[in-house]
């Protein structure tokens, strides 16, 4: 039986906290951020966590560890 393998771009994109929960940043910070505020801007600045399925299918993507 082969090794399971990473999703090495989910690798790159996620982490799990202490109690495996998928900590992910947030989008729409990358480009075109002259219209955007300030606040917006400050508050795409801080990672969060992913929800409910969304972490689940992460948390499969990341399993070869």
């Amino acid at each position: 039986m082969p090794k399971v393998k990473t999703n090495r771009s989910a690798a790159k994109r996620f982490k799990l906290t202490g109690k495996k929960k998928v900590k992910r940043r947030h989008a729409f910070k990358s480009h075109i951020l002259t219209k955007k505020s300030a606040k917006r801007k400050r508050k795409l600045r801080h990672a969060t966590l992913a929800e409910g399925g969304d972490a689940k299918r992460i948390k499969r993507m990341l399993q070869g560890n």
